[in-house]
């Protein structure tokens, strides 16, 4: 599988409708990068739109663990992806230099395993100035 460019990667379940299921993400397995941190955001109302950035260098994974997550993207060339997470085994990977909006249904979870520890410097927040970046690169 290519990553250079954001792209839906399943991941495994083992387990039963009777006992549950459990989804294992490992570095350098079915995660192109070495999981360097982790978060989740949850309780975002479903009226506010998140996201709003790109990353300079940080590659990410990010699940809806609960709920259905929809991202639009654009990468560094101009191309517009829509992504829908609504399953605890697709992850949506998202490699440096994608502008991403992230739009959360009601109680969803999203779970992101990232690349590198946070740096503010790492973020483009102005849209303007990620798309003048990214024709330099």
């Amino acid at each position: 599988m290519e990553y250079n460019k954001p792209q839906i990667i399943t991941f495994d379940k083992i387990g039963s409708s009777q006992l549950g299921y459990i989804t294992i993400a490992e570095t350098q397995k079915n995660v192109p990068f070495e999981i360097q941190r982790v978060y989740w955001t949850y309780y975002t109302p479903h009226d506010v739109t998140r996201g709003g950035h790109a990353h300079k260098e940080l590659q990410q994974i990010i699940f809806a663990v609960s709920g259905t997550i929809v991202f639009n993207t654009e990468d560094k060339n101009g191309h517009k992806e829509t992504f829908t997470l609504d399953h605890p085994t697709k992850g949506l990977y998202i490699p440096k230099l994608v502008w991403r909006d992230i739009q959360f249904s009601h109680n969803a979870v999203l779970l992101c395993l990232a690349s590198e520890l946070y740096e503010e410097e790492d973020y483009f927040r102005d849209f303007e100035e990620f798309k003048k970046a990214a024709e330099e690169r």
